[in-house]
């Protein structure tokens, strides 16, 4: 019964993802449109922030006894968001994107990849480790307001002063998604738990795949969405914001609260979570993600989660 009623909770879940994406993404354009910013940035910055919430939930819940989900969850996630969204998200529509993403913002989410390689190689990432990623996300996020600011002084296009109920209704939109986007992405997940307890996974296990697809599922939802209307710089901003966000904010909160221990089995996830980023760079070398590529990325994660589960 118990099993039931959670696959009813699963299905809701799923259902809130769908209109919490929806309207995120919608205040997302409205936002960059009112204050001349662009599609990327908003995809890397209030989208990525607002899809990165239930992984953020999911790690301080986890903080402390059950490190080994945080560790999973965001590598998982990670993975997911390239090989799951961009992958999915190709095959329905090639994506096109702007050149500016393989020189400046692609490279970033690699270097903050083996950032985390780097400060695990003692098996732990402490607290200590925690406030550099922290430092980390805080320089970042400078960056992208520069970015942003320095955007909208080159943008000759005028804002019209009498539309402030705009901001207004694309701020409540967003407000709304992200909170919608959140609640929905518990349902999934904790619901989600339960059912794969039920057939004997272990925490780690759950952590790199049901978890990882559950609080992935707003990205991809997300990301869908905007492609789908022609936002494809939000979805892909999107994709890369949150796997930046993932290891600078989750982890760094996740670890600054209690530590996260580090098995040397990890090391195979995240070799493979950082060849999926090396593909996808590679990928964008013609400014185009075609179905092809997209068919390569989700067959090469359906293999991942395949190999996971028979660890």
């Amino acid at each position: 019964m118990e099993v039931v009623l959670s696959s009813v909770l699963l299905v809701i879940g799923l259902v809130m993802l769908c209109f919490g994406g929806n309207w995120l993404v919608s205040g997302g354009v409205g936002i960059a449109k009112k204050f001349r910013i662009s599609n990327l940035v908003i995809g890397m910055t209030i989208v990525a922030y607002g899809t990165s919430t239930p992984e953020l939930a999911a790690s301080i819940a986890a903080a402390g006894d059950h490190s080994a989900i945080i560790l999973g969850n965001i590598v998982g996630s990670n993975i997911a968001n390239v090989g799951m969204v961009i992958g999915v998200a190709a095959i329905l529509v090639p994506l096109v994107v702007r050149k500016s993403v393989l020189r400046k913002e692609i490279p970033i989410m690699l270097g903050v990849s083996m950032l985390l390689v780097l400060i695990s190689v003692d098996g732990e990432i402490s607290q200590y480790d925690g406030v550099l990623l922290l430092i980390g996300l805080g320089v970042f996020a400078l960056y992208t307001f520069r970015d942003a600011l320095k955007q909208r002084e080159t943008s000759k296009d005028d804002v019209n002063p009498g539309k402030n109920n705009v901001y207004l209704k694309s701020a409540g939109l967003i407000g709304i998604g992200v909170v919608v986007l959140y609640i929905g992405a518990i349902l999934t997940v904790d619901n989600a738990v339960i059912i794969a307890t039920e057939f004997g996974l272990s925490e780690k296990i759950i952590g790199l795949t049901v978890i990882a697809i559950g609080t992935s599922l707003p990205e991809l939802i997300t990301s869908i969405i905007a492609i789908r209307k022609g936002h494809t710089d939000i979805g892909i901003g999107n994709i890369i914001g949150s796997n930046i966000y993932n290891i600078l904010m989750i982890m760094g909160v996740g670890a600054a609260l209690g530590g996260v221990l580090i098995t040397s089995d990890v090391y195979v996830d995240y070799a493979i979570m950082i060849i999926f980023s090396i593909s996808l760079l590679i990928g964008l070398k013609t400014g185009i993600i075609n179905r092809t590529m997209g068919v390569i990325l989700a067959t090469g994660y359906v293999l991942y989660l395949v190999t996971a589960f028979f660890k």
